[in-house]
């Protein structure tokens, strides 16, 4: 998938009928419904409205999801705790992607070389954590950003650029602090 920006300039008369239908919705039948207990009733309510998302991935009731047209979740993955999911463009979970508490996926922007009104001059690109990535807990992820297979991104940074594969980075802007490596613990005996 290329992630190229796009320039719709405006949100159009359409969507915005939509994100209002679906915010009535996300108020009454989804943020309500808090407990895991209920983590198949808020799937099936992003998937009425147009999610892609696995069985077994996890939205927290507290999660803000702008278009979940615009949204796929693989296997296990998870948007945590007062996460805000601002898709106006496609913002993708791979397998085991992770997005902790406080995270900011934002995929919309104005362009700088144009006036900054409500009605023109918007700009947008998807986001995408590849397999197993990790963001970290109040990390701002901006659009056209991809994260890296199993690439870690720490508590508060922020990322404009795209990560690595088994990158660690940190920072506002974010930097690299160190290669990830996976140590297999194997508590029941045998090699690990």
């Amino acid at each position: 998938m290329k992630l190229e920006r796009h320039t719709p300039g405006r949100v159009s008369l359409g969507i915005k009928l939509k994100r209002v239908v679906w915010n009535v919705m996300a108020a009454l039948l989804f943020r309500p419904f808090i407990t895991p207990v209920f983590r198949k009733w808020r799937l099936l309510l992003l998937r009425m409205f147009g999610a892609e998302v696995e069985w077994d991935a996890n939205v927290y009731a507290s999660v803000k999801v702008w278009a979940p047209w615009m949204l796929r979740m693989g296997h296990r993955a998870c948007l945590g705790p007062e996460v805000i999911c601002y898709n106006q463009d496609l913002v993708v979970l791979e397998d085991d992607a992770i997005v902790s508490q406080y995270s900011y996926l934002c995929t919309a922007g104005h362009d700088i070389d144009h006036a900054n009104t409500a009605d023109s001059g918007l700009i947008t690109a998807p986001i995408i954590l590849r397999r197993g990535a990790w963001i970290g807990s109040r990390a701002f992820i901006g659009m056209g950003v991809e994260i890296g297979e199993n690439a870690v991104v720490g508590a508060t940074a922020s990322v404009y650029k795209n990560v690595e594969p088994w990158t660690v980075v940190g920072g506002n802007p974010c930097k690299i602090i160190k290669m990830r490596k996976i140590v297999n613990t194997n508590t029941g005996g045998g090699n690990t």
